[in-house]
Order: C-alpha cells, then structure tokens, then sequence
C-alpha cells in the first residue's frame, strides 16, 4: 500500500483529500505545516506527497525542497491557487517538484495524477533495474574470462630492509591485461558484485605459487587478501593447501580498511592460517578508522603504515608523531613496521631514524609483471 502525506494548513481540504485518498487504496498521513511534514517525514518513508503551496510560515516549496535531499524516491506534487511561475519552474527543473496542480480542481485529480507519477516511477525503475541486470550480465561475462583465460597475474613489487636496503621480499599486486576489467580495482570490484570473492582468490593463489616457484627460496612474498575470504575456513583451507609448503615465505596482508571483526568466522580462519606457519600483516594502516581494534585482536607479524602517513613525513611533524607513535607499539608487540609509498631518499631517511624495519615505494622499485631482474 502506497503512503501518501498531506501538508495543508486548510483543515477541510486536508480532510476531504485524506478521505478520497484512503478510499483509492492510499495509507495517508496528514500535516498541517512543512514543520510537522519534516517531523512525520524523518520518522518514515513515503511513495508520495502532496503539499499546498501558500503555508504559514513558510511555503510547500521549501519543505518539498528538504523533502527531496531526505527521501529522494518520494513524488512531490504541489497544489496552488496562485502560480509563482518562475518560482514554481525553477522548482520542478531543479527537481524539487513532480507535477503542479492548480487550485481549484476536482479531488479525483489529485487521485489520477497521483496513480500516473507511481506509475511512471514504477516504469523507471523496472527499466533502470532492466539496466541494471544487462551490465551485470556483462560484468560477469568479463569477470569469466579473466577467471578462466590468462589474464590475471602478480605484479611484484619490492621491500627492502631498513639501514642497508637489502632486499627482503615482494608485494604481490594483482594486475589483469582484460580490455575492460583493466585494474585491480575493476576485477574486485566484478568479483564483489558477482559473489566471486572466493574464485578470484583462487586465481590469486595460483599466481602466487607460480611467484614462488620463480623467486629465490629466501624471499618473502606479501599477499593481498580480501576480507570476506576470512568468513569461510574451509575454503581458505582448501585454497592455501597448496602453498602450504610455502607457507613460512608467505605473509597474508588484510587491510586495516575494512570490519574484520564484526565478521563471524574470521578468527578460526586467522588461527588456522597463522597454526599453519603463515604471517599475518595489518595493512593500510592509518588510513582507516580501526587501526587500534584490529592490531589489538589480530596480533600481527608485520604493520604496514599507509602512504597517507609517510608522504612528506620528512617535513611534517605531525605525521612523524604518529609514525613514532607506531613504532612504538611495534617495538612493545615484537612486530616488524614496514612504511609503504617511500618515494625520496628524505622520507626513507625520516622513517628509518622513526624506526621502520622495511620500506617500500617507488624508491625501490615499481611493481614488475616480468620475472627479468627479480632477485
């Protein structure tokens, strides 16, 4: 059943329009000010409103207005003795209103116009949805064949030891070479829409043993992985059986960015990861907001402090203070700081005098797809 509000200070017209629209199928609420309207329409939603233009104090055009940042989706229909044309114009072009209806009229306009905006809107969104599930269809097509073709791979990307530069492992970074889903963030963003977290990490897993394999046995290779792979043990299991070997050469990042632990299930798939030999690093951090929880509950073996922090560290005190701060509890939990974005010789000095145990960024390296020069 539609919801309709009526906001009119005339108490037998909102009245009679109340009764006509109850009549038609409506749930009706009614108001006798934009105050009161705003009131009832923060406390629920609407199909519709059907507003009269001259109120005291204000005019229905200033509560449509509002009407329209805090309920989009609501039709907004204004009735009018007297048309400010330039005003009213501006208001439905701006999209404040859905339609004008001139005083008097008939009660059954007020019905038929609105039974012809809930149907328009209803043509929209079916069409809008018909949209919808077209890209989405093509979105997954896409997806399949980054999936199943040879089209995803691990860029790598150096990290080096603090004081001599030594090299010390590589970040794994997903690259895809498909036409459309030409990013990381495109192939996650298909596989997140598409319920495909887990086929992607499969992908991602057998990069990463073909990584190993080309790499020498005493470097670390750092891997993304993506949060909702944490809810389900058994596939992780599955998934890493094979790299299991490998798995003291392996270190898991898991962004600081996302709500890990409001998940069910993620602290059996951390401890089973971390029984196996893998090392778990808190990745991004500084540049969420759960910094302190998730070090906290995940105990890592590596944090990895955002760029946002180390960009011209060298010559912004505030952001010096915090790395130290960092270092600190990094120090006090045994946990190696890896500052990441290093892209001058200024900040990799900063963060080491700061203590960072490994760097990693531009100054180092960018991330290679092709194995020559790999060491």
């Amino acid at each position: 059943m539609a919801r309709i509000l009526v906001v009119d200070d005339d108490f037998a017209l909102r009245q009679a329009l109340g009764a006509v629209l109850h009549r038609n199928g409506y749930e009706v609420e009614q108001a006798e000010n934009g105050a009161e309207a705003l009131q009832k329409s923060l406390g629920g939603l609407f199909d519709a409103a059907v507003v009269d233009y001259q109120m005291a104090p204000s005019d229905g055009l200033e509560f449509l207005s509002q009407l329209r940042d805090i309920q989009p989706r609501c039709l907004r229909l204004l009735m009018s003795g007297v048309l400010d044309l330039p005003v009213v114009m501006h208001a439905i072009n701006h999209g404040d209103v859905s339609r004008v209806v001139q005083k008097p009229f008939r009660l059954d306009a007020i019905v038929g116009a609105l039974e012809e905006l809930i149907a328009a809107r209803s043509r929209r969104e079916d069409l809008g949805r018909s949209a919808g599930d077209r890209t989405l269809q093509n979105q997954r097509r896409q997806l399949d064949e980054c999936l199943s073709g040879n089209l995803l791979t691990l860029a790598l990307q150096p990290i080096v030891a603090s004081g001599d530069g030594a090299l010390r492992g590589y970040e794994g970074l997903l690259r895809s070479s498909h036409p459309e889903l030409n990013s990381a963030a495109r192939v996650i963003a298909a596989a997140e829409a598409n319920d495909a977290i887990d086929r992607l990490a499969d992908r991602v897993a057998r990069c990463a043993l073909q990584r190993l394999a080309a790499l020498p046995a005493h470097l670390t290779l750092f891997l993304n992985m993506h949060p909702a792979e944490l809810r389900d043990e058994a596939s992780v299991r599955r998934r890493f059986e094979a790299l299991l070997p490998h798995a003291h050469r392996i270190v898991l990042e898991i962004t600081e960015r996302s709500h890990i632990l409001r998940m069910t299930g993620w602290q059996s798939t951390i401890d089973f990861l971390t029984r196996s030999g893998f090392r778990i690093a808190v990745d991004d951090v500084g540049a969420g907001y759960n910094s302190l929880s998730v070090l906290a509950e995940l105990r890592p073996a590596f944090i990895k402090v955002d760029m946002s922090i180390t960009r011209n560290i060298d010559r912004e005190e505030r952001r010096q203070r915090v790395f130290e701060l960092l270092s600190r509890f990094a120090r006090a939990t045994q946990t190696q700081l890896i500052a990441e974005g290093i892209e001058t010789q200024a900040e990799a000095a900063s963060v080491m005098a700061l203590g960072a145990d490994l760097l990693q960024g531009f100054l180092y390296g960018r991330p290679l797809i092709a194995e020559a020069g790999f060491a």
